[in-house]
């Protein structure tokens, strides 16, 4: 059950904090009136201050006037008629259990609850909840807003699938870049991309190969020509990357669950990237990446790896 009027219903925010507030400022500036929980109520002025100096300047601000914006102390009072509430609470996660049964109580029924948290799916803050309100909760993770107006949504594991249209549309309304998880995934998807970014730069600087300066210049003259991650492997060639995978799996003891999956699904089928007719993992000729293989570091390993293979 989608929410009912939404476009004349506020949108309430738990925690008025550096990032809740900012929160807040997406919506207002897009024209939604706000309803802020904050505790503290020493925050509350200065809450109220950063949304009046910064709406303006947010994404979504010009199309409609800014929304009213109110602070309380009271939960109840906060989420009073919201179509949408966001728990921006402190990443504890007994704290974030308590708030959602809080919220089941005080919410409107047909209020969509979504959840801050980056470090917890929203399936482990269901332990209070009827079934049915399960279908309405999801996590609404935004990064740090208005220089990085990300919002990844994802699935409780219960959640209504016509949610996630709507309130995509939502979001784009208000000036953010939505992004779909389709499935729970702890750190959804970039905080997991990065996490295996921040590893393999900590494994190279711990094992003495490199200099945090240059990892830094490397990865940014290169990431100016890879047009993300799978439309660079499109270059390379998903064969060379199977390759490559096959020697980093039998190097370091890997699963092969990733190079299982390269080939069942894009290999074998004859989608082995930009020079095939198939395609990769874009379609043919969509891949916009003028990007030649020869200018990829992977693809400068490949003659080892296949001579290893």
């Amino acid at each position: 059950m989608l929410p009912e009027n939404y476009s004349t219903r506020p949108v309430a925010v738990l925690g008025g904090g550096v990032l809740g507030r900012r929160i807040a400022c997406i919506w207002a500036s897009g024209g939604y009136d706000v309803q802020i929980r904050e505790p503290d109520q020493n925050q509350h002025e200065p809450c109220l201050d950063y949304i009046k100096e910064n709406a303006e300047s947010y994404p979504g601000a010009g199309k409609k006037p800014v929304g009213t914006v109110r602070v309380s102390q009271d939960l109840a009072v906060a989420v009073q008629n919201a179509w949408l509430v966001i728990e921006a609470v402190p990443e504890k996660i007994q704290l974030k259990i308590d708030t959602f049964s809080e919220l089941e109580t005080h919410a409107p029924q047909d209020a969509i609850l979504g959840s801050n948290s980056s470090s917890y799916k929203s399936s482990e803050m269901l332990g209070k909840l009827k079934d049915e309100t399960k279908s309405r909760v999801l996590n609404t993770h935004y990064y740090m807003p208005p220089l990085n107006m990300v919002c990844e949504l994802m699935t409780d594991g219960f959640t209504d699938p016509d949610i996630f249209p709507f309130l995509m549309d939502r979001q784009r309304e208000v000036g953010t870049k939505p992004f779909f998880a389709r499935k729970e995934c702890t750190g959804f998807i970039f905080n997991r991309l990065w996490a295996a970014i921040k590893r393999e730069t900590l494994a190279i600087l711990a094992e003495g190969v490199s200099t945090p300066e240059e990892i830094d210049t490397l990865s940014l003259e290169l990431t100016k020509a890879w047009g993300g991650p799978c439309r660079f492997m499109d270059v390379i060639g998903l064969d060379t990357v199977a390759l490559i995978e096959d020697h980093y799996i039998k190097e370091r003891g890997l699963s092969t669950d990733t190079v299982d999956f390269l080939r069942r699904e894009y290999i074998d089928k004859g989608k082995l990237g930009a020079k095939s007719p198939h395609g990769g993992f874009y379609p043919p000729q969509s891949n916009g990446v003028t990007l030649d293989s020869s200018a990829a570091p992977e693809a400068l390993e490949a003659p080892n790896v296949v001579a290893q293979a």
